[in-house]
């Protein structure tokens, strides 16, 4: 399998081939996604409250990211690996941002990070595209602005709304970022944004038309209990044949003399 590279995103998109994105955060989840010809792997932030016990996104730390980094590149074989910067690792001056994603980077195995915001980060994004970090952003619905966004909403729905996340865009890949992630913004807005801009878009309950789609990989698996987000379809039901394991194992484990 040939590897996937920020280029070959660039490539497939020119193409109009579509690009397949999910998590992982350890070395198992890792192997079968890269077995199974996944292009990117995200070591999404959402670690968090999916395997770390958070609530949200908010509190992971960057020793944490590097962790769950590490565990994975070290058996990525196949997909461009993508990891998070977590929530004030990025948002502070262009020195910390640079430090913090050189450590992703370096440390980690990271071949490219992503941040969440808008115009508002485009001379962090400039820093990190000039000391060659690829940059992926992140518009919409930004998991780590939940507290102020105050709940997990569809972005975008008016037209005032929806202009400020189209100049965003532009804005960012203006700055440098090679990919965009747009979650949670009605389908018309997300096809918009797509057309417009020359960077690979990843949609998330943003509609068919970005030029890829990516999942947290426990909740296409059924891993992760109900309710799941509505435009997640869940493939397996990993969750209830774990349980039933556990529970043969108990009582085969009590029965026994």
């Amino acid at each position: 399998m040939k590897k996937v590279t920020v280029s070959t995103l660039a490539q497939m998109k020119q193409r109009g081939e579509k690009i397949a994105v999910l998590t992982a955060y350890d070395a198992a989840i890792t192997a079968l996604l890269n077995e199974a010809q996944i292009d990117v792997v995200l070591v999404g932030d959402s670690v968090a409250n999916v395997k770390l016990g958070y609530t949200n996104t908010v509190p992971v730390t960057m020793d944490e990211m590097v962790h769950h980094m590490r565990a994975v590149s070290r058996v990525n074989t196949h997909a461009l690996l993508v990891c998070d910067m977590p929530y004030l690792s990025y948002h502070f001056n262009e020195q910390e941002t640079l430090q913090n994603a050189g450590r992703l980077v370096k440390e980690g195995g990271a071949e490219m990070v992503k941040v969440e915001g808008g115009a508002e980060i485009a001379p962090m994004v400039n820093a990190l595209s000039r000391l060659h970090i690829p940059v992926m952003g992140h518009l919409g619905l930004t998991p780590q602005s939940i507290n102020k966004l105050g709940g997990y909403r569809v972005q975008g729905k008016d037209k005032k709304s929806a202009a400020k996340i189209f100049s965003h865009a532009r804005a960012l890949q203006k700055a440098g970022v090679q990919a965009l992630v747009l979650e949670c913004v009605p389908q018309e807005l997300a096809q918009k944004i797509s057309r417009v801009l020359t960077i690979p878009t990843i949609g998330i309950g943003a509609g068919p038309h970005c030029d890829g789609q990516v999942l947290v990989s426990d909740d296409l698996i059924g891993l992760t209990p109900e309710p799941r987000p509505s435009f997640v379809k869940a493939r397996a039901n990993v969750r209830q044949i774990c349980l039933d394991a556990f529970k043969a194992y108990r009582d085969e484990v009590k029965k026994s003399k």
